[in-house]
């Protein structure tokens, strides 16, 4: 089993969203170790979220599981159904499909180190049911784009 280098994995700071979408994610760092290893049928991220950082915009996934594992800090789990505080060995779980979407907010006054694994399905859309924003089919094949709920880009 080959053992991964986390420092050859690229830092990416920030999020493709159109602003003003943007705005609570803009200091979130991801690292996509899988992709150092080459895996191609799940993904596995390391998410850096600064105080007062968003993981994303509340959101679903149409043909993807995604699971968090909190590493270090404290992250408020935000769903349809209400918030739930976790810290460091605390985890949750997303079933493809299930319409109640999620993101993860950093309120303390350290950073949150969580790791984000999830499926990678070509057929999934990304549904953000709080704002007039989702993600097109295809973002592993290069296609998937965001736009407005009716379909018209940004």
């Amino acid at each position: 089993m080959p053992k991964i280098d986390p420092t050859l994995a690229r830092v990416v700071i920030g999020t493709r969203y159109p602003a003003p979408y943007d705005a609570p994610c803009l200091h979130r760092s991801t690292q996509r170790l899988s992709d150092v290893a080459g895996l191609t049928q799940f993904g596995v991220h390391k998410l850096t979220l600064p105080p007062g950082a968003w993981s994303s915009q509340r959101h679903w996934h149409t043909h993807e599981d995604e699971f968090v594992y909190v590493l270090a800090g404290r992250v408020v789990l935000v769903t349809q159904a209400g918030e739930a505080q976790l810290g460091a060995g605390d985890c949750a779980g997303f079933r493809a499909g299930d319409p109640d979407g999620h993101c993860l907010q950093n309120r303390a006054q350290e950073d949150a180190v969580v790791l984000v694994v999830g499926s990678r399905n070509n057929d999934d859309r990304g549904v953000y049911p709080d704002i007039d924003l989702a993600l097109a089919e295809g973002r592993y094949a290069g296609r998937g784009a965001f736009t407005r709920k009716d379909g018209t880009p940004y």
